[in-house]
């Protein structure tokens, strides 16, 4: 064997390795998202009624409050993106985590202030201002750092599993949320808000780290035009996503249906249940024939929730949403990957996902118009015909993509 064999030969093996193994080498980065994300997990259903119900605000304060922390993010994206590029993954998740906690003490103070319900909302805004700031390094860091454990050709995995984390969080935090919210108040959420960051990042000290990928800052705007396409489609389809999280309880309190959180555990178990079970698809056919397909699920749970009159079909309608934005969130993001150079992984991924921070920021405010003027239901039927439009962003790349094949032949 020559020495240009035994080369070839001893490079091919680790990448043996990340090819066989790559979900068992993201399961520990996996377990530190979703302990992390438990955080914003428990506030899900317990922000909004404790706005409404203790500082006695209404829906339009509600929806700013709720997309302030999506705004927040936006405006971090790129920071932490370059951040996560140049300093590593790991130390981007771990300075995140630390951020997180810190904003839950902010919480703390505007217990104090409830007397005074307006700067008690100031505080809270601020609140969701670092976590905001935590959530984004966390995102940004842990796909950047996931890309480079595993390798850009299984960047769909690292997505799937990602969302998994998070999104297993939220099916698991609403309904601990409420259980603490009954027993111990919004105190004992703040509490819980405060330990739980700190418990991941004992986890994730023990994960490998991956070099830095860049030495110098890449400007956000480039990377934006890169991805601008696949962004869009996941901007639109994640508008179901974000009506579903800021006015759940507030519908299901208004038809007097009881229990709100099992809406976010129907939709945090179908959004599982789809990648556990067909993850691998965008990565195996492309992402944006799997987008394509899932948006319309999407768009039919949103429709079920608005025409909704019982307590069941909402849960199932929530059940839809999921599975369809499960695999939507990989489908436009395998193609955004595919648009961005290597060394800028991370600033990409935080790219890709600015898209998600522009709707969510947007769609709450303006779906708490909607509800002020037409009624709570009427954000899922508005959220549907929002979900609709990413359906012809797929088309859009998969035409591109069939015109670039067509080219290279």
């Amino acid at each position: 064997m020559t020495q240009e064999n035994l080369h070839h030969g001893a490079a091919a093996a680790p990448q043996a390795t990340v090819e066989a193994n790559p979900v068992l080498r993201l399961l520990p980065l996996t377990l530190t998202v979703f302990i992390g994300f438990l955080t914003i997990g428990l506030q899900l259903p317990v922000l909004p009624l404790h706005l409404h119900d203790t500082l006695g605000m209404g829906t339009l304060v509600i929806g700013l409050v709720v997309g302030a922390q999506f705004a927040a993010a936006l405006l971090s994206r790129a920071w932490a993106g370059n951040f996560a590029d140049m300093r590593g993954g790991k130390r981007a998740v771990m300075a995140g985590l630390v951020t997180a906690a810190v904003s839950a003490l902010v919480y703390l103070v505007s217990l104090g202030a409830v007397a005074t319900p307006v700067l008690s909302v100031w505080l809270l805004l601020v609140g969701r201002v670092l976590l905001a700031v935590g959530e984004s390094l966390v995102v940004t860091g842990a796909l950047g750092w996931g890309i480079g454990l595993v390798g850009p050709q299984h960047a769909g995995k690292v997505m799937a599993w990602n969302g998994i984390a998070m999104y297993g969080a939220f099916a698991l935090g609403a309904p601990l949320g409420v259980a603490l919210n009954s027993g111990w108040g919004f105190m004992g959420i703040v509490v819980a808000s405060a330990f739980i960051p700190l418990l991941a990042l004992a986890v994730v000290a023990g994960v490998r780290a991956v070099a830095p990928t860049a030495t110098r800052r890449t400007p956000f705007y480039t990377m934006l035009g890169a991805v601008w396409v696949p962004g869009m489609g996941l901007a639109f389809c994640s508008v179901g996503f974000g009506v579903l999280t800021a006015f759940i309880a507030l519908l299901f309190a208004a038809r007097d249906w009881g229990n709100a959180s099992l809406a976010f555990t129907a939709f945090g178990l179908a959004f599982i249940g789809a990648r556990l079970l067909f993850g691998h698809l965008p990565d195996k056919i492309g992402g944006a024939r799997v987008a394509l397909v899932c948006v319309v699920i999407e768009a039919v749970g949103l429709l079920l929730i608005w025409g909704a009159d019982t307590a069941f079909i909402a849960y199932f309608g929530a059940a839809l949403t999921g599975f369809g934005y499960s695999l939507a969130f990989p489908g436009f993001g395998v193609e955004a990957v595919r648009r961005a150079p290597p060394q800028s992984r991370a600033l990409a991924m935080g790219a890709y996902v600015a898209f998600l921070d522009i709707s969510l920021g947007i769609t709450s405010p303006l779906a708490g118009v909607l509800a002020s003027g037409w009624g709570i239901e009427a954000v899922y039927l508005g959220g549907a015909v929002a979900v609709a439009l990413s359906f012809g962003v797929a088309l859009m790349l998969l035409r591109s993509r069939g015109i670039q094949v067509q080219y290279k032949s």
